[in-house]
């Protein structure tokens, strides 16, 4: 038996005492009071071996809610035998029964002292009750001790009468059993192991909860554990006698204050606030206190005198913000772990329902209904949707994937199955679950929604098949439902957009849906929608059609034109695409952000993509490496991935021209190009991988990736430069291996193209190519005039390599004081970019030319920003934000914020609020 705590010595000693009194003839009735598992029993059981070690007849009962089907019960058995009346006594003869008990106590006292113990007097029958309240009255001239314990825990139920409701104080002596301190808690578990840390002392004693009970049984559990933490969950124990003893306690509480506390419990897993509390301190207890008992059903009264006094036994203990709260998680996960799994989810859905009538949170109401029983209310599918587009914005998809899962077991009409399909599969697509995704996007597909519904989910079903490489089946799933849905043209003009846009990524597919609008077009230009005729614009300039000005115009005209809301985006990403590709990448940066940010945030969408991808490309026409590779380092995704992919390949490239050409290779590794088929977005890597293994010094190999790169575009048709500048890169290429001839037919060939175009950058670039591969006086007069071309492109890299070839024309020429002055700035220019490769490279000619670069100060300071870097700069400097900065340049906010952290970089400081000093420096050193 174990022996009681120190703090419980006082009351042994008060039996001892009051023992000594009956031995003397004068009998009293002692309660020991405590709630349960302070250790009642186990002081009574202390004093009956006391007083029996003592010669003292000892006469022992312990109650149980069992015994109250009979009168007398608990007497009966204290008393044994009884020889008479031994069958249930009825009302009649309760009197009677009463008597004979008495006399039969009168008889033990004759003999000798008696001690009468009592254990758990409350749950005695009420005969029983009434007997010993009485028998109390009348034995204070016998040599009787009666030592009861009765159970005094502030709990929800409304409490019953004690036994002493209706005696003289002068008959009784009562000693409370108070909670387990800290300390004797710590020095208990410390027993039980020794040399244990403070922390783990401390944390078996809040596990405890101020029961020795409780706590004993958690040191079982632990026993032979070598952990240094103790568990916050009951999974963790063996044999479990700890959840063992919590749900009795909990038992012993009674049903109402058994609800309330895993309701509390439930509260304190998710750290949920209630909604309208106050700040910390009684306001926020009581706010706390009617969340429960509306939840519970209970009295809030009761609920909130129990939260006070579980906080003074020491089972609760105020947060920081003073909400009570459970001492230990695994108290709280013990209280949880008792309860029947539905009875669980039933709490879960009427705290949930308890929470949204009073105000929370739409996360915090989810947040219990995703582990609840169904709802079967519309209320309950619309909050899980709603948390779900806010987790989805707030960038936690697994979390929206999961709210949404919970949000299918809700009844819906199909409509609004099909739409929550869709946007799990979006979600799921783009966590990378992407066989769930296609199969909850094909469910979606084959439901009879609203058309508008229906077309979102063939467009997002085929944007998974696409991205899946499965092309054909993208374009065949989008033009089934374009004959489904031929009565409304305002959601087929989408999937007219769709169908081309997906059909990028195979060639043969590709021509054929070309084919097909231009023959829609052709008949009935009004069918296919403004968006497709954009897309047939961009064909046209990518096969080598139109100019870029004529395009532009007629891509301006379409944008101008009225907007259908469901296709606008389609229709700004197209123009934002070739708008970068005309140079305007001001204009394009603009659209990008304007389609980015119309873009619904759950659904897939096939046009996300192609603005990503022109963000890069406008980037990497800026030749502005750092801020490619930020984008790249900010991706979540898995190299290769759609949507990212021209971020990644123009890192790659990034990677080569900034010196870090091992990093490009391993970047490059997890990227298997023998899967890119006709994938026009995979084929950007590459083409990236010539340029590594150009810098690799693999020339014969690289000419082989730029080849095949222009082989495998997805149409034969498609040539333009604007595509990639693939045939220069394989100029180059051609001329280090000395095919002269085989280089200058593909120069020519650019040219050709180019001047179709007709864009500074790519006639430039071309011209560029045309002059290494003519060479002499001729080639020297095409450098020059691609220079001045490039001069007027927003084409930093170009310009650079421009330079460098009419450096190497002019030393060639024997003009090498103007070369080294076309290599110096060939040099400064890379270096402000930070192209390694590239200013290496102009270092190298100039060597070559007989002179030695300059020493410059380009590197940091005011004289290594760009000219957009330094505007931009200014601007932050005279106290302009960034949003306001954007909206006068009229460019991305994006784009400002990487000028700026450049501009810090080189300036050597760390804010805005040094720039003004930093640039006035640099004007005094100019000076």
């Amino acid at each position: 038996m174990p022996r009681p705590a120190s703090g419980h010595r006082t009351a042994v000693a008060l039996l001892r005492a009051e023992t000594d009194r009956a031995r003397g003839g004068a009998g009293r009735l002692v309660v020991v009071r405590g709630a349960t598992g302070t250790g009642r029993t186990t002081v009574l059981d202390a004093a009956a071996e006391d007083a029996a070690a003592r010669g003292i007849r000892t006469l022992r009962v312990r109650c149980s809610d069992h015994d109250t089907a009979h009168s007398f019960s608990a007497v009966r058995r204290l008393l044994a035998p009884v020889t008479e009346h031994d069958g249930p006594t009825t009302d009649t003869d309760e009197q009677a029964g009463a008597d004979l008990l008495w006399r039969r106590l009168r008889g033990y006292a004759d003999d000798g002292p008696v001690l009468l113990a009592v254990d758990d007097v409350h749950l005695a029958d009420d005969a029983s009750r009434s007997w010993l309240v009485e028998a109390a009255r009348r034995i204070d001239r016998l040599p009787v001790l009666l030592a009861v314990t009765e159970r005094s825990q502030y709990d929800v139920d409304p409490p019953s009468p004690g036994i002493t409701h209706a005696l003289a104080p002068g008959l009784v002596r009562t000693c409370v059993l108070a909670p387990l301190p800290a300390e004797a808690a710590a020095a208990l578990a410390g027993s039980a192991r020794p040399g244990a840390s403070a922390a783990w002392l401390d944390a078996c004693a809040r596990a405890g909860a101020g029961s020795p009970l409780l706590l004993r049984a958690l040191l079982e559990d632990l026993e032979g554990d070598p952990a240094e933490a103790v568990p916050e969950t009951c999974a963790a124990l063996y044999p479990g006698a700890y959840p063992q003893a919590v749900s009795w306690w909990l038992h012993s509480a009674g049903p109402m204050t058994e609800a309330v506390a895993r309701t509390l419990a439930v509260l304190d897993e998710g750290r949920t606030r209630p909604a309208g509390a106050g700040g910390a301190g009684a306001d926020d207890a009581i706010g706390l206190a009617d969340l429960l008992a509306e939840t519970a059903g209970a009295d809030p009264s009761r609920v909130s005198g129990w939260l006070t006094a579980m906080t003074r036994l020491g089972v609760l203990r105020p947060d920081d913000d003073g909400r009570p709260r459970y001492a230990h998680p695994l108290f709280r996960d013990a209280v949880l772990t008792g309860a029947p799994t539905d009875r669980e989810r039933a709490i879960r859905r009427r705290l949930a329902r308890v929470l949204l009538c009073r105000g929370a949170g739409v996360q915090v109401v989810a947040g219990q209904l995703l582990r609840a029983d169904t709802v079967g209310a519309p209320w309950g599918r619309m909050v899980l949707e709603e948390a779900a587009a806010l987790a989805s914005r707030d960038d936690r998809r697994d979390d929206a994937v999961a709210l949404l899962r919970r949000a299918l077991d809700e009844p819906t009409t199909d409509d609004q199955r099909q739409a929550l399909l869709v946007e799990l599969g979006s979600l799921e697509y783009a966590v990378g679950l992407t066989a769930s995704a296609l199969s909850r996007l094909a469910q979606a597909a084959r439901l009879a929604g609203e058309p508008p519904t229906r077309m979102r989910a063939a467009v997002a079903l085929g944007a998974v098949l696409a991205g899946l490489g499965k092309t054909r089946a993208a374009v065949d799933t989008l033009r089934e439902a374009i004959g489904e849905l031929h009565e409304r043209p305002d959601l087929t003009s989408v999937m007219y957009s769709a169908v081309a846009l997906f059909a990028d990524e195979d060639r043969t597919v590709r021509q054929e849906v070309y084919d097909w609008l231009n023959g829609i077009a052709a008949r009935s230009p009004g069918l296919i929608g403004t968006t497709a005729h954009a897309l047939l614009a961009r064909n046209a300039a990518a096969v080598g059609l139109t100019s870029a000005d004529e395009t532009m115009r007629r891509l301006r005209a379409l944008l101008a034109e009225p907007a259908d809301p469901m296709t606008q985006s389609f229709l700004v990403g197209t123009v934002a695409d070739v708008a970068q590709w005309a140079d305007e990448l001001d204009e394009a940066e603009r659209l990008v952000e304007r389609g980015l940010n119309g873009q619904p945030p759950l659904l897939l969408h096939p046009i996300r993509d192609v603005l990503l991808d022109a963000r890069a490309d406008v980037l990497a026409a800026r030749g502005d490496l750092a801020a490619l590779l930020a984008e790249d380092a900010a991706l979540p995704t898995a190299p290769g991935r759609a949507g990212v992919i021209a971020v990644q390949a123009h890192a790659v490239v990034a990677l080569v021209e900034t010196g870090r050409v091992r990093e490009a290779a391993r970047r490059l590794s997890g990227i298997h190009l023998t899967d890119a088929r006709n994938s026009r977005r995979l084929l950007r890597f590459l083409y990236a991988r010539g340029v590594l293994r150009m810098a690799e010094g693999e020339l014969a190999v690289a000419l082989h990736d730029f080849l095949e790169f222009g082989r495998r575009l997805p149409s034969r048709e498609m040539v333009s430069p604007v595509v990639a500048p693939w045939r220069v890169a394989a100029v180059e290429c051609h001329l280090a291996l000395g095919n002269r001839q085989e280089a200058l037919e593909l120069a020519e060939e650019e040219l050709r193209l180019a001047e179709v175009w007709s864009t500074p950058r790519t006639r430039g670039r071309a011209l560029r190519g045309v002059a290494q591969a003519t060479g002499g006086r001729h080639g020297l007069a095409l450098a020059r005039e691609a220079v001045r071309l490039l001069r007027e492109a927003p084409a930093e890299a170009d310009l650079v390599a421009a330079l460098i070839v009419q450096g190497h024309l002019l030393i060639s020429v024997g003009e090498r004081g103007r070369a080294r002055d076309s290599l110096r700035e060939a040099a400064e220019r890379a270096e402000r970019q930070g192209a390694v490769r590239l200013r290496t490279r102009a270092e190298e000619a100039l060597r070559t030319g007989g002179a030695r670069r300059r020493a410059s100060a380009v590197r940091t300071g005011v004289g290594a920003l760009t000219g957009s870097e330094r505007h931009v700069a200014e601007l932050a400097a005279d106290g302009r934000t960034n949003a306001e900065i954007a909206g006068l340049l009229h460019v991305a906010l994006r784009t400002v914020e990487t000028h700026l952290t450049s501009a810090y970089r080189k300036l050597g400081i760390k804010g805005r609020r040094e720039l003004r000093e930093s640039l006035n420096e640099g004007k005094d050193a100019d000076g």
